[in-house]
């Protein structure tokens, strides 16, 4: 920042070096600066929802009219009492919803108007470097995180009614109209409800205020500013008591002490100073620092923060600029140096949207000292240095091209992240969530076990690989982590009813229940809580309890159609057949009032299994559609009964053999496919399907051998392309990279 003289009230004698250039010139170097700012930010534009982002963007709950009221009268109804914030996203979901093309265009909007009214304040200040160190706001890197995550408008809209109140309280300390006074406050407050960082503006306004007079007057200067001082310090306090009680900014990982806390100040401002002079290597979440008292090498970061502003107060006299910029940034960066717990603190200490408004105080600096130095040097090392200035503003934009990319997607995002820190334990986990929606759930459970190495912990980890492996049938696996995610979260209705399904899948009922009790008891008012819990007393046998969970689940949801089927099989199994039909008969009347073929078509089928309960060909049908809409648990339930009454129907024999193989149980399937294939030895697609349920099986030499019989056989048939294709199975599975089980050959028409 540029010198005044002690004792001006304005600071207008000094010599405005880089706004000597005419007026037209100047509009078009900002225009040119705002053009680049929206192109370097293309490749963040498409961009998919990251990490958070579904917390802000408008959840179904609140895109009402009801919703927008519950947005500013209800504190919890978002993740942060942002009211304005997501006002603006619930305005942004009515115009295009979920596409995130237009939740990106605005918030590079907001970051250039923002850079324009950067422009306009070092202007109206006189600052040399104006337009330099507005370049380098709109151009740095490290604003990349700010701009291109969708959840970071909440910093890009705040700064905008930040700065615009600055421009418009600068003006009233020059007119003193109340009006402007009025309209400087009323945005400092739209500014709180938007992002409460803002709260540091009537100090930042002091900084300048000292810097342009040299002294601060109680009446001048600080009276107006004290209902501002006033609304900041209540809107930071909502919001720290929002992060402890709320968004879980509390425990062990925010129990610092006070000299830790001022290590980690110490340290934190220096690390914002190193990436905004050099920023290299940066990362949506960087390392966790151990912040260590009895480390001396930890000391020198307070230390050294203090005798620059030792040094910087002893030259103040001569210089102001430093010491102003220095409190500038050091000042707007208090709420996050941690002094406060911030929930993010859980993973790192530092991000870069943490600076984004703090680092005017640098840039500005930095680009007033380059300019003032340039204009004392001889004309021609002038353009020298003008051209150098270019090719660093040039370098930025490249830099922030190249950062851009890296939030073109979650999984680019995440993998960076965890490249450059690989003790990044958050990142492998949502990697792992992202590879596990995609269908990569081999890969998803790497990143999960990764992420729990890393902090063992991880309530989210244990839950998300619980998931993964039940997929993958390692229920008993997988019952371990939900027990260890329920052990974290005893309040989590969804682990305890996943822990239940994988504890009835193998077969320890009465643990199941339990979990599904507990289910009940966190969510008393959920219809599938008490369907859950009536399936496992029906597998149980204790159908009495059954029936009044299934009559229950209906009660709150009458309409949830598919309990009805649970309901009807438990009064088939207490005898009471006259209550079991009129029940599938009721679902049935709801399923021709929705026009749903699909269920139509299974009461249709219930209702005939129940008034012919004997008939093998009626239960094989119903088990055959089961299995074809990948109901396979009741699928096989029905073929087996099929199969009682009927041993020898091969039809049956081969869907329970690939029924058993889709579920993972080997053993099973080959038993079955054998029996089918004695039956039916001449049927390449059968022996085949046999093949692969002995590889799952791990009976290799047997699976060998069947394959080639199915390759010879498909041959005599005539079948080469279905030759071939097992042909390549079987390499691949020679090869110790056996084809997925659940993948069946059916080149048999006689068991489609």
């Amino acid at each position: 920042m540029r010198e005044r003289r002690k004792g001006s009230s304005s600071g207008r004698d000094a010599q405005p070096v880089d706004l000597t250039r005419p007026a037209k010139s100047r509009v078009v170097v900002l225009a040119l600066i705002l053009a680049t700012t929206f192109v370097v930010y293309l490749p963040a534009l498409r961009g998919s929802q990251l990490w958070d982002d579904d917390a802000h963007i408008t959840r179904p709950e609140l895109q009402s009219f009801h919703g927008l009221s519950r947005i500013w009268l209800e504190p919890g109804a978002t993740w942060q009492y942002y009211p304005l914030l997501h006002s603006a996203f619930w305005l942004e979901h009515k115009l295009w919803g979920d596409a995130v093309l237009g939740y990106h265009l605005v918030n590079v909007l907001w970051h250039l108007i923002a850079v324009w009214l950067v422009y306009r304040i070092l202007n109206h200040l006189k600052i040399p470097g104006a337009l330099l160190a507005t370049a380098i706001f709109a151009l740095h890197p490290v604003m990349v995180e700010s701009v291109a995550w969708i959840s970071e408008q909440k910093n890009t809209l705040s700064a905008v009614f930040y700065l615009c109140a600055m421009l418009v309280y600068l003006k009233f300390d020059e007119s003193r109209r109340r009006s402007a006074y009025l309209l400087a406050m009323a945005l400092f407050l739209l500014g709180l409800l938007t992002k409460t960082v803002t709260a540091t503006l009537p100090a930042a306004l002091l900084v300048i205020f000292w810097w342009q007079r040299g002294t601060i007057s109680l009446k001048r200067d600080v009276t107006p500013l004290l209902p501002f001082f006033t609304f900041g310090a209540i809107a930071g306090g909502l919001t720290a008591w929002l992060e402890r009680t709320q968004i879980g900014a509390v425990g062990e990982n925010f129990e610092l002490t006070f000299v830790q806390r001022g290590l980690l100040a110490g340290r934190v401002i220096w690390f914002y100073l190193e990436k905004l002079v050099w920023p290299s290597n940066l990362i949506f979440i960087y390392p966790r620092w151990t912040v260590d008292p009895n480390a001396w090498w930890q000391w020198l970061f307070p230390i050294a923060t203090l005798i620059v502003l030792a040094s910087l107060w002893m030259l103040r006299q001569k210089w102001r600029g430093p010491l102003a910029a220095w409190l500038f940034f050091c000042g707007t960066l208090f709420p996050v140096l941690g002094f406060l717990n911030v929930y993010p603190f859980i993973f790192s200490f530092v991000a870069d949207h943490f600076q984004y408004l703090a680092s005017l105080g640098i840039i500005v600096l930095g680009a007033a000292t380059i300019v003032l130095a340039i204009n004392r040097l001889p004309q021609f090392l002038k353009q020298l240095c003008t051209c150098a200035c270019v090719l660093l503003v040039g370098t930025l934009a490249a830099l922030t091209v190249r950062q851009s990319r890296m939030y073109a997607d979650s999984i680019t995002l995440y993998q960076a992240t965890i490249d450059r820190n690989p003790d990044c334990w958050m990142a492998y986990n949502n990697l792992g969530k992202i590879l596990y929606e995609k269908g990569n759930n081999p890969t998803a459970i790497e990143h999960f076990r990764e992420a729990l190495r890393l902090r063992p912990e991880y309530f989210d980890a244990h839950k998300n690989l619980g998931i993964a492996l039940m997929t993958q049938g390692a229920n008993d696996e997988a019952s371990l982590h939900f027990s260890a995610a329920r052990r974290l979260k005893p309040n989590d209705p969804d682990v305890s009813t996943n822990l239940g399904a994988t504890l009835l899948r193998t077969g320890r009922d009465r643990e199941a229940i339990a979990a599904f009790r507990d289910a009940v008891k966190l969510q008393p008012q959920s219809s599938s809580a008490y369907n859950n819990l009536g399936q496992a007393l029906l597998h149980a046998q204790s159908f009495a309890d059954a029936i009044a969970c299934f009559e229950q689940a209906l009660k709150l949801n009458p309409t949830a159609i598919l309990i009805y089927n649970d309901l009807a099989d438990a009064f088939a199994r207490t005898n009471q057949q006259q209550k079991a039909v009129a029940t599938l008969e009721h679902a049935l009347e709801l399923a021709n009032a929705r026009g749903d073929q699909a269920l139509i078509g299974n009461f249709r089928f219930r209702l005939k299994v129940l008034q012919n309960p004997n008939d093998p060909d009626v239960l094989k049908n119903f088990g055959l559609q089961l299995a074809s809409a990948g109901h396979l648990s009741e699928a096989v339930e029905k073929l087996q009964a099929s199969l009682a009454l009927k041993p020898d129907d091969v039809t049956v024999l081969y869907a329970l053999g690939i029924a058993n193989m889709q579920s993972n149980h080997a053993p099973e399937a080959v038993e079955y496919l054998s029996q089918a294939a004695k039956m039916k030895p001449s049927d390449a697609g059968l022996h085949a399907n046999l093949a692969k349920a002995l590889a799952a099986a791990h009976r290799r030499s047997e699976a060998i051998a069947t394959a080639r019989n199915a390759i010879e056989l498909a041959r005599r048939g005539g079948q080469e392309a279905a030759a071939k294709k097992i042909e390549g199975w079987l390499t691949n599975f020679k090869a110790e990279m056996p084809a997925n089980p659940k993948e069946t050959v059916n080149q048999s028409t006689s068991h489609q």
